[in-house]
Order: structure tokens, then C-alpha cells, then sequence
């Protein structure tokens, strides 16, 4: 790919483009994507047309840009995330409706803990987390999982910080998580109360893929005051149930 005058590619700027749309931001201007993504007026409005010419992009009546569907079409097919969540799906569906709380499909991606799912009722508690949204992997049930059966070289980059606090719950002290993901490979599980919010306690369990590698967890958020085991019961079910359907022997 060519390079811009600032030594950028091509690739780069499209991604800086498309990475200005969040889960609470979906549509904006072609200015604003200009200046989120640190382009200048004339390279963004170009880039952005090409981008809705090809369908990546979508302008609504307004002129506003939205993502299109022709993203959502090429990233679906043949994913692993989407073979995961269909996997998972009708296990999940069981769990919250015995749980009657959010239950959620997480894997490890950049660092990060990435939302393939998430299941509500209108009764279920408070929760930050979004379909396509991020957590802090020291900071969410979810991400406890992930990082403790990650590889060695991503619990080292994690472990050497920063560890922010998320709540004032959150494990910001390395040695104290690197203890944390020590117990959460020795029971099988990870609870994390308050560490998002002071309400909540998450809950989750690893998913094996065929290989026998942890390629998601599971979870749920319960209520602070909630006992944890049942839940834990259904995620344990779930996850074994989740794995035989991605061909795992466990």
C-alpha cells in the first residue's frame, strides 16, 4: 500500500477511519471521522466515499456515516467468532433464562476481553457490557478467564501493567492478580465481585474448542448480594454443552 506525506498507509488510515465508530458513536460526519482519526479534511472525505462506494461505509438522509452492511457481510463469513456464537447461542438462551441475569460469550482479542454476546431479561441487573464491546482483561470475570489460560507472553504484558482501576474493587497490584489467575486456574472458574461495579459480581467459566484451548468464557452478572453457585452450576453445564458442539471430547 501506498504511503500518505505523514508516512502512514493506505491500510492504516482506512482502519483509523473505521475505528472511530464505537459502540455508542455509530453514526457521524465525514468531518468528525477526519478529525478522530487525525486525517486531514480533504484525505477523509475521500476515503469516506470510497469507502460508501464500496458499501464498507453507509450515508444516511442526513449525510451522516454509519457502518454498512456490506462490513457486517464480509466479517461474518467464514468467522470463527460467528461459528463460536452459534455454537454457544442456545446454551446461553438456557442460562439466562434459568439465571434471569446477563449471560455473556467473551473471547480474547488484542488484550482485551471482546463481546461475541449478551443475553438479558428486562429484570436483570445493572451491567456495562455490549455486544461488540471491551473490557479490561483484569477487570471482568470474562477477562480473568481468558487471561488465565492465555499464553505466557500476553499474561506477562498484562501483568507488567498498567493495571487501571475500573472500580475501587478493580485488582490493580500486579502480584495480587497474578494470584488471582493462579486460583482461577486451580478451581476452574473466576468471580470478580465489584470489580466493574460495586452492584455486580461476575462469574465465568473457560470454553474449549475442538483443539482443547480455551477459546472463549462464558459468564454472567449477578447481583452483589446474589449466592454465585447456582449460577456457576449452569455456566459449567453450558460451557461442557458449548464445547461438544464445536467437536471438543472433553
Amino acid at each position: 500500500m501506498a504511503n500518505s506525506p505523514s508516512g502512514d498507509s493506505v491500510t492504516e488510515r482506512l482502519i483509523r477511519v473505521l475505528e472511530t465508530f464505537t459502540p455508542s458513536r455509530t453514526v457521524q460526519s465525514a468531518s468528525d471521522i477526519g478529525r478522530r482519526a487525525g486525517l486531514p479534511a480533504s484525505s477523509a472525505h475521500r476515503i469516506v466515499g470510497e469507502l460508501v462506494d464500496a458499501g464498507i461505509l453507509e450515508r444516511d438522509d442526513d449525510r451522516r456515516i454509519r457502518i454498512g452492511m456490506r462490513l457486517w457481510e464480509l466479517a461474518t463469513r467464514s468467522s470463527h467468532a460467528l461459528r463460536l456464537r452459534q455454537a454457544a447461542l442456545p446454551f446461553m438462551e438456557r442460562v439466562q433464562a434459568r439465571v434471569r441475569e446477563h449471560t455473556q460469550l467473551a473471547i480474547l482479542e488484542q488484550d482485551e476481553a471482546l463481546f461475541l454476546e449478551r443475553l438479558s431479561s428486562p429484570d436483570s441487573g445493572s451491567n456495562v457490557t455490549r455486544v461488540a464491546g471491551r473490557l479490561p482483561l483484569h477487570a471482568s470475570s470474562s477477562g480473568l478467564v481468558l487471561l488465565a489460560y492465555a499464553d505466557h507472553a500476553v499474561q506477562e504484558r498484562i501483568l507488567a501493567g498498567p493495571l487501571t482501576a475500573v472500580s475501587p474493587e478493580t485488582i490493580t497490584d500486579a502480584a495480587a492478580l497474578r494470584r488471582k489467575l493462579a486460583e482461577v486456574r486451580a478451581v476452574g472458574h473466576a468471580t470478580a465481585p465489584g470489580y466493574i461495579e460495586a452492584v455486580s459480581t461476575g462469574v465465568a467459566v473457560p470454553v474449549h474448542d475442538e483443539t482443547g484451548t480455551v477459546a472463549a468464557a462464558l459468564s454472567v452478572v449477578l447481583r452483589r448480594e446474589d449466592p454465585v453457585e447456582p449460577a456457576l452450576r449452569e455456566l459449567l453445564g453450558a460451557a461442557r454443552d458449548i464445547e461438544r458442539a464445536l467437536g471438543g471430547r472433553r
